[in-house]
Order: structure tokens, then C-alpha cells, then sequence
């Protein structure tokens, strides 16, 4: 199966087909559903530190595994061991993530974890002959295998499912054959999500790198005045940039929501009213989209900005970042706006201040709730390089900026396309039993 192809061409339409009853639900009249002790091993091997060939290990815990995959392991010293470290795996386990079944701490065993040892908090399963281990990684995703997770939860505190209750749960079991195709259709997503996840996170890289560069050294200097900026992330910059707080370049308010929130009056009319919850950090320089609306008489409680106004978050876990308002709208509390900032190109500013994103963090600190307010922003210095060199670097950074936004939004929708398909795939409501799909050797190895 080529990497480009859509699903169209390996997924077939709708089957008409009579589906039985059963207690996950209605599946094929082809397809078994079996207990989970009755189709894999669990938990096979042990792990013991008497006869250990090394003074070291690699360690699996519960937050290296995520939604299938592994993501690490930790070297640990033998005489270090955790109490937890009790479960030898080997390719092509899968382990369940038992603590916390809403974390779906789930992972495939690849060959590069071949050997190592795990938490006692997974259940390890091993597959025979007619179960494919790829396909059973996404059964236990699915949300029926969470469903009896959920219904075996003990604790509150520390809500887990014991091994003897996970023997119970059931699984559906298609012929070996569309399992594998079932299995290959889901891992070809899985592989573009990664592949694009990995897009991102470069880009993220490759962004803030460049930021330091730009802001430090400017857009093609590297002569530099180590006498200003002393109060910013950046305390070096090119000589021939002024350097002034933002209190001096700008006007700089906070929005205002309307009350009380009980009165009607004030809500649900047709002006657009931009709150923290609308802004996407990292992902989109502007708000288009909101989900509550003012009136105008709320208009006249509140702060109302023109499209293109740029607003700095100023409160919460994501204080201190910059977006756009994309749309002319009324303006939450939790928005800092800034206004009138002569000399400075505003897409500039924009990557400038969230630059100084941790910075800003650390300036609103020190208080029950976290807070930057109008006087601690005007703190911020900020740097003045000529017109031209401000958009040669706002260009620069622009275009890695819409690489990573690219692959973030592609991620997104790949995650609900495999939604969708789990869903259809699982319970058997599009087959794959009349395609000619192509077994990778990943998938065709593990049964």
C-alpha cells in the first residue's frame, strides 16, 4: 500500500450484511468475540534482578506509553530498580495501560523495546496464531475496550483494573485475514499522523532558533550591544537597534467583560466576543472563529477592537502569548490590548512578544492567580531595528510558521479521519474483506 493513497482505494463501502448481536456490541456474523484470557498470554514473563546479565536496565513506566505507542524507556541502575519493575516484553507485545484507563497508557512493543522491563501497572498481552498483535493495539483503543475498563475500575483515588479483571474483557475477533488489513489501514494513519507530528515539532525548533537569532543578532548582523535589554529573554542586541518598554511605544488596556453575566441583555447578540478559549497558542496567529456573541449594549460594557488589533493573553497557564484578533469584536478580561505602536510592524511585535513568552510567564508570577497586568507588560523591552529588517524578519519566520501550523492542523485531522475509521473498522460497519490491500511486513509478522 503506497503511503499517498487515499482510503478510498483499500476501504471498501458499507456492507448490507446481517450483524449478530453480542455483548460489545453488533459485529459481522463472521467475526468471533472472545475473552481476552482465551486469545493471549498475560503477563508471560517476570522480571527478576537475581541473574540479571547487566548492572542496568531499560524501564517502561506508565508515561512513556501513549495511545499505542511507546515513546521511551529510562535506563536504570539494577540496584534501583523500582518496586513496579516486575514484567519482561519482547516485539510485538502489547501492553495496556491498567491505572488510569482514561490516560489509555496503551503501547506496541517494536523491536527497539524488544527485552525491556515494564511497570507492573500494564498488563501485558502476547498473542498466538490467530490474533494479529497489530490489530489487538488498536482494539484495546477502541472505545468498547475502554468502556470495560471503565466498568472495572476500583478507587477513587487511584482508580485501577487488577489483572484478574482484565482476563474478563472481551474482544472481537474477524478472521486472521481482515484483521491484518483492518490493522493496516489504522497503523498507515498512525504512521502519517507521526510523520506529521515530527513535522511539527522541527518546525517548532527550527522557529525558535531562528527567533533567537533575529532577535539577538538581527536579520543578517552580528555585531552586538550587550548594554540594553536587561530586562527582557534577550539581553543582547544589534547596536544600531533603539531599544525602548513597550509602555513607551504603545497604549496598552485591558479588555473588559460585561456584567453581569445574568443579564440577557448583554449576550447572545451578533458582535463577536473574544475570549481566552478561542485562541489556538502555537497554532494560529489570529481568532477567527468565537462561540459567544454580545450585544450592543454589552458592546458598550466591554472593549471593542478593529481586525488585525493585536491582544496578549494575560492570565492563566497560557499568560503572556500574542494572537490577532481576526474579526472586529468586543474583548475578554483576560486580554491585555495593544494599541498605537508607531515604528513597529505589528506581525513583528507579535513574534517578538511571544518570544518572551516564558518571560512574560515568570513577570506575572507571585500572585494566587496568575496575572500580567498592564504595568508589568509595559516592563517589556522592546527592540526597534529599521522598518525593512523587521519584515525581512517577520517573512523569515512567517513562512517555518505555516509549515508547523500545516502539519498541527493535519494531525488534528488525521486523529478524527482514525476516529471514524476505528469506529467503522472495529465494528465491522465498512469490511475490508473484498480489497486488495498490501500486508507490510510489520503488520503480516505479528499474526
Amino acid at each position: 500500500m503506497s503511503e499517498e493513497a487515499t482510503l478510498d482505494e483499500f476501504v471498501s463501502t458499507e456492507h448490507l450484511e446481517e450483524k449478530k448481536e453480542t455483548p460489545i456490541g453488533k459485529i459481522p456474523s463472521d467475526w468471533n468475540v472472545e475473552w481476552l484470557n482465551d486469545v493471549v498470554r498475560i503477563n508471560p514473563d517476570g522480571f527478576s534482578q537475581d541473574g540479571w546479565p547487566s548492572e542496568k536496565f531499560e524501564y517502561i513506566s506508565l508515561s512513556e506509553a501513549s495511545n499505542g505507542d511507546i515513546e521511551g524507556s529510562k535506563t536504570t541502575p539494577l540496584e534501583e530498580a523500582p518496586s513496579r519493575a516486575q514484567r519482561t516484553v519482547q516485539h510485538g507485545d502489547v501492553l495496556v495501560g491498567t491505572v488510569r484507563p482514561k490516560q489509555k497508557s496503551h503501547g506496541f512493543v517494536s523491536a527497539e523495546h524488544d527485552g525491556k522491563i515494564c511497570s507492573s501497572g500494564f498488563g501485558v498481552l502476547r498473542t498466538g496464531a490467530n490474533l494479529n498483535s497489530r490489530y489487538l493495539n488498536q482494539e484495546i483503543l477502541s472505545n468498547r475496550f475502554f468502556c470495560q475498563m471503565e466498568a472495572y475500575v476500583a478507587g477513587s483515588g487511584y482508580p485501577a483494573v487488577k489483572i484478574s479483571d482484565l482476563k474478563k474483557h472481551r474482544v472481537s475477533v474477524p478472521p486472521l485475514s481482515e484483521q491484518r488489513k483492518i490493522a493496516t489501514v489504522l497503523y498507515a494513519v498512525d504512521r502519517t499522523i507521526q510523520k506529521n507530528q515530527q513535522i511539527y515539532e522541527k518546525a517548532r525548533e527550527v522557529e525558535e532558533a531562528s527567533k533567537t537569532k533575529f532577535f539577538t543578532r538581527g536579520y543578517s548582523r552580528w555585531e552586538l550591544d550587550e548594554s540594553v535589554g536587561w530586562r527582557c529573554r534577550a539581553n543582547k542586541f544589534p547596536k544600531d537597534w533603539k531599544v525602548k518598554p513597550a509602555e513607551e511605544l504603545m497604549n496598552i488596556t485591558r479588555g473588559a467583560s460585561p456584567r453581569p453575566r445574568s443579564d440577557d441583555s448583554l449576550f447572545g447578540g451578533e458582535i463577536p466576543w473574544i475570549k481566552i478559549g478561542d485562541a489556538e497558542r502555537g497554532i494560529s496567529k489570529s481568532i477567527k472563529d468565537v462561540d459567544s456573541y454580545v450585544t450592543e449594549k454589552g458592546k458598550q460594557k466591554s472593549k471593542f477592537v478593529k481586525k488585525g488589533t493585536l491582544l496578549v493573553a494575560n492570565s492563566g497557564a497560557t499568560c503572556g502569548f500574542s494572537v490577532f484578533a481576526g474579526v472586529d469584536g468586543c474583548v475578554h478580561d483576560g486580554w491585555l490590548i495593544l494599541r498605537e505602536h508607531d515604528g513597529l510592524v505589528s506581525d513583528f511585535l507579535y513574534h517578538y512578544i511571544n518570544w518572551n513568552y516564558n518571560y512574560l510567564q515568570s513577570l506575572s508570577l507571585g500572585s494566587a492567580q496568575t496575572n500580567l497586568s498592564t504595568g508589568l507588560f509595559g516592563r517589556l523591552d522592546i527592540p526597534l531595528p529599521p522598518i525593512q529588517e523587521q519584515r525581512q524578519i517577520v517573512e523569515a519566520l512567517d513562512s517555518i510558521n505555516q509549515v508547523a501550523t500545516h502539519a498541527s492542523k493535519e494531525v488534528e485531522r488525521l486523529k478524527r479521519l482514525k476516529r471514524g475509521l476505528m469506529q467503522d473498522l472495529l465494528s465491522g460497519t465498512v469490511r475490508t474483506t473484498d480489497t486488495n490491500i498490501e500486508i507490510p511486513e510489520e503488520i503480516a509478522k505479528h499474526g
